[in-house]
């Protein structure tokens, strides 16, 4: 279903929400709930406006909107990396609603602790980690083109919780990015573990995709951002793609601002 955006996105805007659960381990409200319509069932996870925990640094109530405007900008993009997303009513009032993807446990992990001297081949480092007893452990990332993609994608949305339980490998292969609710502040904010590929330069992929995601931005896709995120977020938005464009690398961490999401995983 994931892979059918548009008969996703009319079950999730128009279906019969039915709440089964709850996702006990998520610092906000995270309901599991199916949606049906037309005698179409699939699962799909639901985040109440009013079950948001507020933030210092975003205004309260605004996640499920930046949700809904990271798979906007993720479906400009054409990598469709977040799941169909919308705003909707529910049992327990307006709120996200995201397709449910679920994971393929067989799949290869994409991070891991590895020996401090170095990572092995076909891996990035990210930092050099604590693992308890006075002993140190390289956190390493796949050198993954999916996970590539999604870094370029968190530059844009300045995305500042890209932990290692934030992407899901679908059964199918497809990496899906959830849980943007901290995305599109106007000051830099990007922490993610995705570093292994800083001031490196831009795949032409991404370079052509930018250019076309700035384009976008200052039409139809800005105009859909404009409900979900403030006028500055929206500039700043631009900026960022511009800066992107400019430079032709991808962003090194910040001195100002923490570049690792804690707990990492």
């Amino acid at each position: 279903m994931a892979a059918d955006p548009r008969t996703a996105l009319e079950l999730l805007r128009s279906g019969e929400l039915e709440v089964h659960g709850r996702v006990t381990s998520a610092s906000n409200a995270v309901l599991y709930c199916t949606v049906t319509l037309d005698g179409l069932t699939v699962p799909c996870a639901y985040k109440p406006v009013a079950g948001e925990r507020p933030l210092w640094d975003f205004p309260d109530g605004t996640l499920a909107g930046r949700e809904a405007a990271s798979f906007l900008v993720s479906a400009a993009t054409g990598w469709g990396l977040v799941p169909p997303t919308v705003l909707r009513d529910g049992q327990a009032g307006p709120g996200m609603v995201q397709l449910w993807i679920e994971p393929d446990d067989e799949a290869e992990e994409l991070i891991d602790l590895q020996d401090p001297a170095g990572p092995e081949p076909g891996w990035l480092p990210i930092v050099h980690a604590d693992v308890g007893g006075g002993r140190t452990a390289l956190l390493v990332h796949r050198d993954d083109d999916r996970l590539r993609r999604l870094a370029v994608l968190d530059a844009v949305l300045n995305n500042s919780d890209r932990k290692g339980g934030h992407w899901i490998t679908a059964p199918d292969g497809r990496l899906y990015g959830i849980d943007h609710g901290v995305t599109f502040a106007a000051p830099a904010k990007l922490r993610t573990l995705l570093w292994g590929w800083a001031g490196e330069p831009l795949p032409d992929e991404a370079s052509e995709v930018l250019g076309r995601l700035a384009g976008a931005l200052d039409g139809a896709l800005g105009e859909s951002l404009r409900p979900l995120i403030t006028p500055a977020e929206l500039d700043a938005t631009r900026a960022r793609v511009a800066a992107l464009l400019r430079g032709g690398r991808h962003p090194e961490p910040s001195p100002d601002w923490p570049s690792i999401p804690w707990p990492p995983v």
